[in-house]
């Protein structure tokens, strides 16, 4: 039997003084300090990395696939507010390729009489429908159960987050959802023994210019909020805390994004852990919409495509992505259609579940993860020590933190030092996107990246015109 052979014998032995060498070469006079990159909380990433970088961890953090050629929940997000186009929407969604619905059931659509017509024809059985009816959770989640009736093992998400539905509203009572949405989760837990009924979600924190590490505090603050609420309510907040699902968004840093899916795990396994369950994490990762923009908007199928990738790679187990025309107010045929077809490409030509946790064990990503877990860990530390996610959010210390983040990023994205193609770099001439819309009056409204190159590309417009 022949020995053993690296493929690295052929090689001289790596020298990471010749390498720095030869980087401060190529620099010509400039810091070596250049090839660093700060993230927006301070974490640096360095230019190289190896084993003593890995932080200890080099295992998968997720299990391989059921079916690798499907190896997360496509979810196809439904906006419509009239049931019937969101009846077509939901269907269409289905019939090409969907296996599950995130549906937007505010308004009329989280009422029995508008949301179980939007669900005609849909086997809840076989299909999963998950709410994002922000503060209509209570009466969108009973709706539901109502569509749902005579199907006990309907795989509902309920999504019941008090927090973000309070910071993402006008005037809502945070007191009052908290009990509310308890209540209501507990009334459906035994009927649907298969409904997973919180969400723990840092979505609202991510679209309001938050960072990853406050967004992943904020996702682990709701978690406890949500086990908290249900004790208060009654329940078993170890049994709450297994039926709720964390929500993070993924954008087009993909080393970012992959990094704070992983560390989302790593802050679960504290959790759990803490009240003695083993259950894993479920991450529904939802396509980000402060990266969107209505400038040179096909450039969004581009970035949606990269944060796709990213969250895939990172273990989400259901990806929801908005057609990329949305902020045009369309939602046309085509870009519902490539909302499917970016994931599908990537499922079933792209062969992304054949791997469990692919870049596990590689230095830079493992680091990242690290650093984001324990600083996360941290923020979320200083959110339990004033008293919860809640107390948090009405002091206004979190929210504030959040604004001057997204101040920072604003400022970013103005010099150009955080490029996006078609808006602050590369952009179409004569591109000019419709009237701008006002930012909603709440704790954390959505603060899209390319609102001030719309704004001014629609002053010039409207100049030229007059």
């Amino acid at each position: 039997m022949s020995a053993t052979r690296s493929l690295a014998d052929d090689f001289a032995p790596a020298d990471l003084a010749a390498w720095r060498a030869l980087a401060e070469k190529g620099l010509k006079g400039r810091p070596f300090d250049e090839l660093i990159h700060r993230t927006a909380d301070g974490l640096e990433i360095q230019p190289l990395y190896t084993s003593a970088d890995a932080g200890g961890r080099t295992g998968p953090l997720t299990s391989p696939a059921v079916d690798v050629t499907r190896p997360w929940d496509l979810r196809g997000v439904v906006s419509a507010t009239d049931p019937v186009e969101a009846n077509r929407i939901a269907l269409e969604h289905l019939n090409g390729g969907a296996a599950s619905l995130l549906v937007e059931a505010r308004g009329a659509l989280a009422d029995q009489d508008g949301l179980v017509p939007a669900l005609k024809g849909v086997l809840l059985e076989l299909a999963s429908v998950a709410l994002d009816a922000g503060a209509d959770g209570a009466r969108a989640a009973d709706a539901l159960a109502v569509a749902a009736k005579g199907s006990p093992r309907a795989a509902l998400a309920l999504h019941l987050d008090a927090p973000s539905a309070w910071a993402t509203s006008e005037g809502a009572d945070l007191a009052a959802l908290t009990i509310s949405f308890a209540n209501t989760a507990l009334r459906h837990a035994a009927a649907y023994p298969q409904a997973s009924l919180f969400m723990a979600s840092g979505v609202a924190v991510h679209d309001a210019g938050g960072t990853e590490v406050q967004e992943l505090a904020f996702m682990a603050a709701g978690a406890v909020q949500a086990a908290r609420a249900a004790e208060a309510a009654g329940g078993d907040p170890a049994q709450a805390l297994a039926r709720t699902v964390l929500g993070l968004s993924a954008d087009q840093d993909v080393l970012l994004t992959i990094a704070k899916l992983r560390a989302a795990r790593l802050i679960w396994r504290q959790l759990a852990g803490a009240v003695g369950i083993d259950a894993p994490a479920r991450i529904e990762a939802r396509g980000s919409r402060r990266m969107l923009t209505s400038l040179d908007a096909e450039t969004n199928l581009l970035r949606q495509t990269a944060a796709c990738f990213a969250a895939a790679v990172g273990g989400a187990d259901a990806i929801a992505l908005d057609p990329f025309d949305r902020v045009l107010g369309i939602d046309s045929p085509v870009a519902l259609r490539q909302s499917r077809n970016i994931q599908l490409v990537l499922m079933e030509e792209s062969h992304l579940g054949r791997v469990a946790d692919p870049l596990a064990g590689a230095f830079a990503v493992e680091q990242l993860t690290d650093q984001l877990a324990r600083r996360a860990w941290a923020a979320f530390q200083a959110i339990e020590a004033e008293g919860g996610l809640n107390a948090a959010l009405l002091s206004g210390r979190l929210p504030d933190q959040v604004a001057e983040a997204a101040e920072a990023r604003a400022a970013r994205i103005a010099s150009g030092d955080l490029v996006m193609i078609g808006v602050n770099q590369h952009p179409r001439p004569g591109d000019a996107p419709p009237p701008p819309v006002s930012v909603a009056d709440c704790p954390l409204p959505l603060r899209r990246d390319a609102v001030a190159f719309e704004l001014k590309a629609f002053e010039e417009a409207a100049h030229a015109a007059s």
